[in-house]
């Protein structure tokens, strides 16, 4: 009997072993119940996406999916709730990055952003909106510039919180713009938005929403940038930062969906391809697009990437900025 392999042999061999790969990869154990922790409380835009996303999902995957809010720590409970759950495909989390690129630069964080999570699938990016109130005469951000250089000190400026994309924006247009302006920063956005539209500050940069595109279409408040890769279909009038020439402050809040370290690969794969699927359908793309959310797709190792050039980013401009929590 001859045992010599010829080119041909190891090529059908090479092909059979590619075949049982990709065989088990789609045999993967998928749970019969699929648990989504979303970091944030109910009734936000997280939640509804995730909730949205989770229908899509389910019908996919022929499984039960269930949306779990573990708000708190802006987010850092929840993420941390999934970085110690099983491996096993049955527990992921929908969020933001920030309690993985931001959060960690800021406070002790219970697990490390870069290895204790893997990034499973992008989602959407949420624009951040710079908004004039009732109180800034300013009609776009040309003039806005030239007044807070004029007036040092003398336009308050209102994000959301410390640390918050707000605030990262804020600080690295005072950096590139060279502005003096007033932080003032507010724990959320309720009572933040009801400040702003009685004019008890100038100007607001907050992430994008139907309630405030309400407002600004009934003249409330005036949108003079976004921080977005490209301009919103419902303020299509509006310059993005990186039009207006300040690039480094044209950031957006990126949202995805992320598993435990350790979970097998193959099942990384599927989630990131039926999730993909999710986002292609007509009725999930309109329901983000409504909210002023823009869907994005990539590979699970592409978001890894860009989540990891977010956290050296954010951790750059964090520590010039001498930015501190609350």
């Amino acid at each position: 009997m001859n045992l010599a392999f010829t080119r041909r042999d190891l090529a059908i061999t090479a092909l059979a072993a590619s075949a049982l790969w990709s065989a088990r990869a789609r045999a993967q154990a998928l749970p019969k119940v699929l648990r989504i922790v979303v970091p944030y409380p109910p009734g936000g835009v997280s939640d509804n996406v995730a909730r949205a996303l989770g229908e899509k999902l389910a019908a996919q995957l022929g499984t039960t999916v269930i949306i779990e809010n573990r708000a708190g720590a802006s987010g850092s409970i929840g993420m941390d709730a999934v970085a110690k759950s099983a491996p096993d495909g049955a527990t992921l989390c929908f969020s933001a990055t920030s309690p993985l690129v931001l959060n960690p630069h800021l406070a002790k964080s219970p697990f490390d952003p870069l290895k204790d999570i893997v990034p499973v699938a992008s989602v959407m990016y949420s624009p951040v909106l710079l908004l004039a109130t009732p109180a800034e005469a300013a009609r776009d951000f040309k003039a806005l510039l030239a007044e807070a250089k004029a007036k040092p000190g003398a336009i308050r400026w209102a994000t959301s919180g410390l640390g918050s994309l707000g605030h990262i924006v804020l600080a690295q247009l005072r950096a590139s713009a060279g502005i003096d302006v007033t932080h003032v920063p507010y724990k959320g956005g309720g009572q933040q938005l009801t400040d702003a539209l009685s004019g008890q500050f100038e100007i607001l940069s907050t992430n994008a929403g139907p309630t405030l595109t309400a407002h600004i279409q009934s003249g409330k408040l005036r949108a003079l940038a976004a921080g977005a890769p490209a301009r919103l279909d419902s303020l299509p009038a509006v310059p993005t930062l990186g039009e207006l020439g300040f690039e480094t402050a044209n950031l957006s809040s990126l949202f995805g969906v992320f598993a435990p370290a350790r979970i097998p690969g193959a099942l990384v794969d599927r989630y990131n391809a039926e999730i993909n699927k999710a986002l292609e359908s007509p009725e999930l793309r309109a329901k983000l697009l409504a909210a002023d959310n823009v869907p994005t797709t990539r590979g699970a190792g592409d978001f890894a990437k860009a989540i990891a050039a977010e956290y050296e980013s954010n951790g750059r401009i964090i520590k010039a900025a001498n930015i501190k929590a609350e």
